[in-house]
Order: C-alpha cells, then sequence, then structure tokens
C-alpha cells in the first residue's frame, strides 16, 4: 500500500456536551471523574499526507504510540465511569424497590381521603348535624355530638396521615429522581465520548494498515508463556492470559474474544476467583504494591505517570498484555515501556 511522508501535526479537538453538577455530596466523586472525563478533550496528531519521501515503519509506530498514549487514558477513565454509572444504577433499582410499598401506602390514603371527600359533597356530614338538631333529648344530643367530634377527628387524622405519606413518599424520591437523571445525562456523554474514541480508532487503525497491510507486527510468542507454571490462584491468572495471546485489542471488552488492557487482567484473575476492577488506575489502588526484585508470575505492572496502561507479567522477564487498538494480545519486555509500579492482586 502507498506510504506518505508526515506532515506538521495538525490538532482536532473532540468536544462533549458539558455535564450538570448536582449539588449532593454522595456525588461529588461520581460527577468530578464524569466532568473529567466530559470535559477531556482528545487531541492528537493528524494523518501523514504526500511529500518527497516516504515515512519508515518506525516513523509510523511512533506517531501512533504516541497518539495511542494521549487516547488510552481516556479509555480507562471510560472504563472507571462506566462502572461507577453500572453501581449506581443497581442503587437506584434497589431505591426504587424500596419505594414502591411506601407509594401504594399512598395510593391507598388517598382513595380513602377521596372518599371522605365524596361523603362530604353528598352532605352526608350535614345530615348528620340536622340529625342532631332535630334531637329533643339531651342526653342524645351530646352522645350524638361526641359521636360527630370523633369521626371529625378521624378524618382530620387520616388527612393528616395521608399529608405525612406523600411528604415522605417526595423526600424518598427526590434522591432517586436525581440519580435516574444523573445516570441519563451520563449514558448519553458516554455515548459521546465512545464514538470519538472509535473514530481516533479507526484512524490509527489505517495508519497502521498503510504499513502492516491485515499482517501482524512480530510474533506474539517470543518466549514461553508462562515462563513457570506458579500454583494457587496467580498460576490460574496468568496460565488464563496468556492463553488470550492472539485475541485482538477491543477497547472497553473484556472477554472472552476481545480484551483491552485493564479488561485482560481483570478478567484473568477473576478465573482465579479474585475481583479486579476493569480500570487500570483502580486495579494499582487495590493491589498489594510489590518490588522489582520480588516480581512473579501474575503479578501486574503498570506503565506511564498517569497508571493508563497495565499488563501481567508472566516470569524470565516477560509481560502479557493487551497494547492497543488494531494489535493482538502479546508478549514483551517488562521494561519495555515507562514503569510506574508492580501491584499483587489476592
Amino acid at each position: 500500500m502507498a506510504h506518505h511522508a508526515p506532515r506538521p501535526p495538525s490538532h482536532r479537538t473532540t468536544q462533549v456536551a458539558r455535564n450538570t453538577t448536582v449539588p449532593r455530596p454522595r456525588w461529588s466523586r461520581f460527577t468530578t471523574t464524569l466532568a473529567t472525563l466530559a470535559a477531556a478533550a482528545v487531541v492528537l496528531t493528524g494523518g501523514p499526507t504526500a511529500a518527497h519521501a516516504d515515512p519508515s515503519v518506525a516513523e509510523i509506530e511512533r506517531q501512533i504510540d504516541q497518539d495511542w498514549n494521549k487516547l488510552e487514558p481516556l479509555i480507562e477513565q471510560h472504563n472507571a465511569t462506566r462502572t461507577d454509572l453500572a453501581a449506581k444504577r443497581r442503587q437506584a433499582d434497589a431505591l426504587g424497590k424500596r419505594i414502591a410499598p411506601l407509594q401504594r401506602r399512598v395510593d391507598q390514603a388517598m382513595n380513602q381521603v377521596s372518599g371522605l371527600a365524596v361523603q362530604a359533597y353528598k352532605g352526608e356530614n350535614m345530615s348528620t348535624v340536622n340529625a342532631l338538631l332535630g334531637s329533643h333529648n339531651p342526653s342524645q344530643v351530646v352522645e350524638q355530638l361526641g359521636l360527630l367530634d370523633r369521626f371529625a377527628s378521624r378524618q382530620q387524622r387520616e388527612v393528616r396521615t395521608v399529608a405525612e405519606l406523600r411528604d415522605e413518599l417526595a423526600a424518598t424520591k427526590a434522591p432517586l429522581d436525581e440519580m435516574v437523571a444523573q445516570l441519563t445525562r451520563t449514558e448519553a456523554q458516554l455515548a459521546a465520548r465512545k464514538k470519538q474514541i472509535n473514530t481516533e480508532i479507526d484512524r490509527l487503525q489505517k495508519l497502521r494498515l498503510k504499513v502492516y497491510g491485515n499482517g501482524g507486527g512480530g510474533p506474539l510468542r517470543p518466549a514461553p508463556c508462562p515462563a513457570g507454571y506458579p500454583g494457587g490462584p496467580a498460576g490460574t491468572a496468568v496460565k488464563f492470559a496468556c492463553a488470550q495471546i492472539g485475541k485482538l485489542y477491543v477497547w472497553g471488552a473484556a472477554g472472552p474474544d476481545n480484551y483491552d488492557c485493564s479488561g485482560l487482567t481483570m478478567a484473568a484473575w477473576a478465573k482465579a476467583g479474585v475481583p479486579l476492577p476493569h480500570n487500570a488506575r483502580q486495579q494499582r489502588q487495590v493491589t498489594d504494591r510489590v518490588s522489582r526484585a520480588d516480581l512473579r508470575p501474575g503479578d501486574l505492572v503498570f506503565y506511564y505517570a498517569d497508571l493508563h496502561h497495565v499488563g501481567m507479567y508472566v516470569g524470565d522477564g516477560w509481560v502479557v498484555h493487551a497494547s492497543q487498538a488494531g494489535k493482538p494480545v502479546t508478549m514483551k519486555r517488562v521494561d519495555d515501556g515507562p514503569v510506574n509500579s508492580y501491584g499483587r492482586p489476592g
């Protein structure tokens, strides 16, 4: 396929509608993450155009890597926000179930009050008063006045109970209504972000195809994977990760046919019964820190200052990772990239 020389980068900024902040404390972390995701702009270099000389394969790969390292943090942010969104959706569903019985009580009480209103409109209370006024027996009048007073008090209590139930329902539903509105906005923003990410991935993939066609970029398994066979959960996780070599990267995926970086490590350790979040930074937060000297198969290797990439150590200085769109899950040397830290799940 034709090769083209690079031109000076042309920057393109993609915008997402700003998130509306809901001033409730329990939403603060979620809305902050969402606002960061919504406000972030993907600024990537434009594709090369025809010039005097074709770029080399190394130059093309450097450009792809540079652009990808701008894009992958947004993908990992998207994964974290999507996880928070699912948790908030479950909270909304649980709150809705708790509100349902209260809603039925309010409906029943409102029906009772409506019945009292109909009785008053038909004049039943007035008929009772007329009967009392027409009585000639003083003791009967006193007794019937007491009955009327109790009836009126019962009406007042029922009306007051309905008002209290109505206010309780409104107070209980307010957080749910707010949550549902927030979820709706978040889902719309994630859909917009997904479209933008896919557009950038398509551009990078077209760039790669100019160099490799439909082929790959070298051997996927340059060394035994794993280097040894550790027992326990780590052995289960590392053997699972090695078995995924060759499956294509798809952002936001966690198997069984495609993975992104944190999706691969999450799925591998899930196979071993250890849950991890679908986000590289969050995986770092929930794993025990280990040193380079103490690395063992199954440990996670986190890259870049912002922790936007993660792979699994498989022994003998090698890592299995889902690198970027258009590339399959493969092995690489642990130091092939700026290592941030190491973590041990379980």
